[in-house]
């Protein structure tokens, strides 16, 4: 699970990134990085918690 969440995070960032430099979007740039934020801290806490 926790490599999953890596995973999407990574994904969101590069998305984030892409867009953020290509174009803006408007506010879904910003809510793709939140999202990202949100499931690395999730995975770092799950990883603290099962270890």
């Amino acid at each position: 699970m926790a490599n999953s969440l890596y995973t999407v995070a990574v994904v969101l960032i590069i998305a984030w990134a892409i867009g953020f430099l290509g174009y803006h979007a408007g506010g879904i740039i910003h809510i793709l990085l939140v999202i990202a934020i949100i499931a690395i801290i999730l995975s770092m806490v799950q990883g603290r918690k099962s270890g």
